[in-house]
């Protein structure tokens, strides 16, 4: 029988959490300013710097690789695990993120989220899919750093998905570097931490709770190497992208991804 998933007392939960609504109250309240006022390099660091302080908040450790320096427009691809994803992306790589558009009613993080120039994708409309890829590949063009989940769906941890295909159409149109980047969290022991998984039919309060409430979740962000622009054509930079991400061991996923929701994104339409 596993050991149950470490936690702190509650009075450590209660400090967290103040000092975690502190932070995005704060960023809500400064991202205007910072959007219009800012050159991008400064932009930059003031979102590593406000994300790694949330992730700190939070009572996660990151441990992030060294980042290869890459030119012009990049698609960052990662494994998908958990809303905590986007922080750790911000913290290492910052870039425009593309999410689900249920995360523009969550509190705090959605007008947050909306603020930093977030894409938004409508999971149950594949027809909005094509306009997607279009505005990720016009971002690339122009030099701007996009970053996607391309398993569609949250996973577990211990498993992972297939990478799909269509998002990849972006970089092949833009011809941009794809940068993979492989995302793990573990506990102090060196065990897969699930605790920050946010799967299936999992609230967001529910899942903010229990990371607030764990002690020694660690968060490891490991780059790959890049996959160089007009290399492949989509379904190989897909699978290429896949390899590189989870080349660390896992688990096979299953035919049916019982621990995600279901995906919409899977390919493009014909027409497309």
């Amino acid at each position: 029988m596993a050991a149950p998933d470490p936690v702190v007392g509650p009075g450590r939960q209660l400090l967290r959490a103040a000092s975690c609504a502190g932070l995005l109250l704060a960023g809500v309240a400064l991202a205007p300013v910072v959007r219009g006022c800012c050159g991008p390099a400064l932009r930059e660091r003031l979102v590593q710097r406000w994300a790694r302080l949330l992730l700190a908040a939070f009572g996660v450790e990151l441990r992030a690789g060294p980042a290869p320096r890459t030119d012009g427009g990049v698609l960052v691809v990662a494994n998908h695990v958990s809303w905590l994803d986007i922080l750790l992306v911000a913290a290492v790589r910052p870039a425009r993120m593309l999410a689900k558009t249920e995360v523009r009613t969550w509190p705090l993080l959605g007008p947050l989220a909306a603020w930093a120039g977030t894409l938004f994708l409508d999971r149950d409309r594949l027809r909005a899919l094509p306009a997607t890829v279009d505005g990720i590949a016009a971002a690339l063009r122009r030099g701007e750093r996009v970053a996607v989940f391309p398993e569609g769906s949250t996973w577990c941890g211990r498993r992972g998905g297939r990478f799909r295909p269509a998002l990849f159409e972006a970089a092949v149109r833009a011809r941009a570097t794809v940068q993979p980047m492989a995302l793990r969290y573990r506990l102090a022991d060196g065990r897969t931490a699930t605790v920050a998984a946010f799967v299936g039919e999992d609230g967001l309060l529910a899942s903010l709770r229990r990371v607030i409430a764990a002690r020694g979740l660690v968060a490891e962000v490991q780059f790959r190497a890049p996959l160089p622009a007009g290399a492949a054509g989509r379904r190989e930079l897909a699978a290429a992208a896949q390899a590189a991400v989870f080349g660390t061991p896992l688990l096979p996923a299953p035919a049916a991804p019982v621990e995600g929701v279901r995906h919409t994104a899977d390919r493009l339409p014909a027409a497309a």
